[in-house]
């Protein structure tokens, strides 16, 4: 058996249809972000991409306390939390978490999709006879920690509350049931109907996961997600978060009651087995989580990068997808047609935009994904449209009623 042939031929597979990743060798400079040095092209170029949404992984509050947790408590953690790896930064910061989204307790995991496929996969799985209703936009962490719990799924229409009711409605009262979906959808940028959703559980007597992990540290009065936002965090039964992307650090984050953090904890093998995150890490985001819970200004500045950006998109015609979030998804609609804008963007104008091609979003779909923070400068915006208007009329793509 040739197995490295097996494996070439599926790769070859996906460069014949434009969805074989490639990676950009980029190395971030403090100080200096949104650019970042190309080692490929040997220049600085300008990320447009990034989940580092408020730049809070340069921030000098947050590089301070990293700089002294590793001075105190050395590398690593040196064990799983449960044998000698829980370090008191960690416990701090599962605090922070706990108030931040108002709740009784957090766990910290090392990554928002480990968090996401423990809780699940053990609440789910460990629940008799319990039923998971999922989102069909669900990340896929989401989706792989329901499958591996083995409960019974089903999963309903983007956002349906109407689909959601009805499949509720033919459960038996006395089954556990778990919805599960998202605040901010990734690709798209919408916003999930919490409320409805929340109300729907209390008629029924289901759970309610929510994935925060496009929102925390950008919306609220203190970060604490959209369901902050709303006023809604108190009725919802999990709040999952994830510390690398508006907090600019790594790790995962749960927020619950008391005994259901303590479920997981105590059942959850992705968590038990797990070496814990390094102290510093943990020292890192709780720096991040506090500076953000009493400074608004990151929020505010990128919102008005957001609102300027969409503003010269439509001044130019160029198609993008309108959403009440931070995430502006520019359509392209063409896997090959995705990559080479998105080839050009990084060699001629020095923009780096990753294509979202299949399977991350649906055949005939594909998009550059922009990400605005309030690092990037209106002339800097500027520049970008220019560069996408200027490929748009090479190209003869179609462009946007707005212009």
């Amino acid at each position: 058996m040739n197995y490295d042939a097996m494996f070439q031929s599926a790769l070859d597979g996906l460069r014949a249809d434009g969805s074989y990743r490639y990676f950009a060798e980029l190395e971030r400079r403090s100080g200096n972000f949104p650019k970042a040095y190309h080692h490929g092209l040997g220049r600085d170029v300008t990320v447009w991409c990034s989940n580092d949404y408020l730049g809070m992984g340069q921030h000098p509050e947050v590089l301070k306390a990293m700089h002294d947790a590793l001075d105190e408590t050395g590398a690593g953690a040196g064990g799983t939390r449960n044998i000698s790896g829980t370090n008191h930064y960690h416990v701090e910061l599962e605090k922070e978490l706990a108030s931040l989204h108002g709740k009784e307790s957090a766990l910290l995991f090392n990554s928002g999709y480990l968090s996401n496929w423990v809780t699940l996969g053990t609440i789910a799985g460990r629940l008799r006879n319990c039923v998971v209703l999922s989102d069909e936009l669900n990340h896929a962490s989401m989706i792989e920690g329901i499958r591996h719990s083995r409960a019974e799924k089903q999963i309903f229409r983007h956002n349906d509350v109407e689909d959601l009711e009805r499949r509720l409605k033919e459960l038996p009262a006395d089954v556990p049931k778990i919805i599960a979906f998202e605040s901010v959808y990734s690709m798209d940028g919408d916003i999930a109907p919490i409320e409805a959703f929340c109300d729907l559980a209390d008629k029924y007597g289901a759970m309610t996961y929510l994935d925060e992990v496009h929102a925390v540290g950008m919306y609220g009065d203190h970060g604490a997600g959209v369901a902050e936002k709303l006023g809604l965090s108190h009725r919802l039964t999990v709040i999952e978060g994830t510390l690398g992307k508006g907090y600019g650090v790594v790790g995962g984050y749960i927020a619950a009651s008391a005994p259901l953090c303590d479920f997981v904890r105590s059942f959850g093998s992705g968590f038990i087995f797990s070496t814990a995150l390094p102290p510093m890490i943990a020292a890192g985001a709780l720096a991040s989580v506090r500076y953000l819970k009493r400074s608004s200004a990151e929020r505010e500045g990128q919102q008005r990068a957001v609102a300027y950006l969409r503003a010269a998109l439509d001044k130019a015609g160029i198609p993008h997808v309108g959403n009440p979030s931070h995430i502006v998804p520019v359509m392209v609609g063409e896997a090959e047609l995705c990559r080479d804008l998105s080839d050009e963007l990084l060699n001629r104008f020095g923009h780096y935009i990753q294509p979202i091609n299949f399977p991350t979003v649906p055949r005939g779909t594909e998009r550059l994904r922009l990400t605005p923070t309030p690092l990037h400068t209106n002339e800097a915006i500027d520049e970008l449209v220019e560069a996408l208007s200027t490929l748009w009329r090479e190209r003869q793509l179609k462009r946007s009623e707005a212009a």
